[in-house]
């Protein structure tokens, strides 16, 4: 016989869980008490929402299912904010909660919540798990719903007598999952395919659109290969950074309210738009009707859902974006003319390189440059919410696919720490970097007291401008430089890191910057940098809301 809580870690062990970011409680007693034991890694963290980025973190960087724990009432409702986050993002998370006994549900018992009711409307499907019996199906239906199709949270509640309750020796563990009513479509129809085609061998003026579903679905070869041999011009979204090189002469970085100009441009002009695991977000759309006004829509993405939601899409291919890449190249037999306007983009490219003033102010472009300079690629990156999250999408240049994490959809500030975490976890052999603003790392800076003690060496690069200041930069563009609450104090994050016992350094002037930077990448543990930057410096390009992307302000006009 072995209890609920023992059934639980096996399962978690047969998925190849070897990482769990948690904080305990009453109700996970059980299951603590056998992870002291199991050869599962648990990372404690110092509040329950780290513990959901941290997850979020690793799935982004290994491409693998995240995993958090925490106990029931305050600390399943802690986690909320980071499923929520790894939701918008279709980020692979298992969140499991510890619960009340199963007679106390529903009477208001000391630290209950109802968790399932409260996920429900962010997580990919949730359970309540009431017999100990149910413990090895309901993990590994789990997991395969977060990983397979569109990908996302699955949270599993139990409740303490199911952790305590018995289960027999050599009850059978189920064999393949079978979800009546679940059943993602991978290859995309071949008709809609051949019309794809057909578009592409005639199209002028194509563009590639690309999200982070082409991350998320391991395509960014086929991408690669795609855009080569039809010789298109791609732009990605702030999720889909990193799926083709930053470099590559056909990118032209990221489009939308904060994206360059050759982007902007390029989609205002094309004539066919492939758009590839994307869901045309307000931030990249801008105003809907002026979004690739001139151009036929062919969207390729798994979730049906997605496809004319925002956005009338004349070839919709649901699928996998891998395999319909593949079937793509393996049919494509022509392809259009595009040598003029591959062209006129470079010329955009061009005439319209992202700028920022080059003088001897300590400008947080810079920090993002030296920093992209020094690592050339080949570390993960990880950004907090606001103005850092646009100059790191802005200026650092990313050339391989699960090395940015930020969080796109939901925007939330003090993810990036903890997410660094995860990061680490699952890439251990890479340099992990936070950028991050003074306002969002202080969301989090309790997580200093987590990689002091695992000696975790994520580096945090704090642009501090003592603003809010995203926030700050629409109050002054348009509400009269009226800063209404968004100025925040000065804080000496170099004494707080010290405090933690983490290593830290103040840089004031521009000299100093890439010589720090250097410091803390050579340093074996964290180490927190913290740059106080030009106070009121902006991010642009800017496209005002409700405007279309092509009427970006704070940017060369033609």
């Amino acid at each position: 016989m072995k209890t609920g809580a023992r059934t639980l870690i096996e399962a978690l062990q047969r998925e190849g869980v070897d990482t769990i970011f948690g904080y305990p409680g009453g109700v996970v007693l059980p299951i603590y008490d056998e992870l002291y034991d199991s050869s599962i890694r648990h990372i404690l963290v110092r509040h329950e929402q780290a513990a959901a980025h941290a997850a979020d973190g690793y799935a982004r960087a290994s491409g693998r299912v995240g995993v958090c724990l925490a106990t029931s009432g305050p600390g399943a409702c802690n986690l909320v904010t980071g499923i929520a986050t790894a939701y918008m993002d279709s980020i692979p998370i298992v969140a499991l909660t510890g619960q009340v006994p199963t007679a106390l549900l529903g009477n208001d018992a000391f630290q209950e919540s109802d968790i399932t009711g409260i996920t429900m409307p962010v997580t990919k499907h949730n359970y309540l798990v009431k017999d100990a019996a149910d413990i090895d199906r309901v993990v590994q239906e789990a997991f395969y719903v977060a990983r397979t199709g569109r990908p996302g949270p699955v949270l599993v509640d139990l409740p303490k007598d199911v952790s305590t309750g018995v289960v027999k020796e050599g009850t059978p563990v189920p064999g393949t999952v079978s979800l009546r009513g679940y059943q993602p479509t991978y290859q995309g129809h071949v008709r809609q395919i051949d019309k794809a085609l057909d578009l592409i061998a005639t199209a002028e003026r194509p563009l590639v659109y690309a999200g982070g579903g082409v991350v998320l679905s391991g395509a960014s070869a086929e991408l690669l290969e795609f855009m080569e041999t039809a010789a298109i011009p791609v732009t990605t979204t702030l999720m889909g950074l990193g799926a083709v090189p930053g470099d590559h002469p056909l990118c032209l970085g990221m489009l939308g309210m904060h994206g360059t100009q050759s982007a902007n441009y390029a989609v205002t002009e094309c004539d066919l738009l492939i758009a590839v695991g994307v869901r045309f977000d307000d931030r990249v759309t801008g105003k809907i009707e002026t979004f690739a006004p001139n151009a036929t829509v062919i969207h390729i993405d798994i979730d049906p859902a997605e496809i004319g939601k925002n956005k009338k899409v004349d070839v919709p291919i649901v699928g996998d974006v891998k395999a319909v890449l593949q079937a793509l190249l393996r049919r494509m037999q022509k392809r259009g003319d595009t040598a003029n306007w591959v062209a006129r983009i470079g010329a955009w490219k061009a005439q319209y390189p992202l700028c920022y003033r080059d003088d001897d102010h300590l400008r947080p472009q810079y920090v993002v440059e030296q920093l992209s300079d020094l690592l050339k690629g080949d570390g993960i990156v990880v950004s907090e919410v606001g103005q850092n999250q646009m100059w790191t999408a802005l200026y650092y240049c990313f050339k391989k696919p699960r090395t940015w994490i930020t969080s796109g959809g939901l925007g939330t500030m003090g993810y990036g720490f903890p997410a660094a975490i995860g990061a680490h976890y699952a890439r251990p052999d890479l340099p992990v970097v936070d950028i991050a603003g003074d306002g969002s790392f202080q969301m989090n800076i309790q997580e200093l007291g987590t990689v002091a003690q695992y000696d975790i060496p994520v580096k945090v690069v704090i642009l501090n401008n003592m603003y809010l200041g995203m926030v700050r930069q629409w109050q002054e563009l348009f509400y009269d430089r009226r800063y209404s609450y968004t100025e925040l104090p000065p804080v000496d994050f170099v004494k707080i890191a010290n405090a933690y016992g983490v290593e830290g350094l103040r840089v004031d002037e521009k000299a100093g910057v890439r010589e720090a930077l250097e410091t803390a990448l050579a340093t074996d543990g964290p180490f927190v940098l913290d740059f106080r930057v030009e106070r009121e410096e902006n991010v642009f390009p800017m496209v005002p809301a409700g405007a279309a992307i092509n009427e970006m302000i704070g940017v060369r006009q033609q």
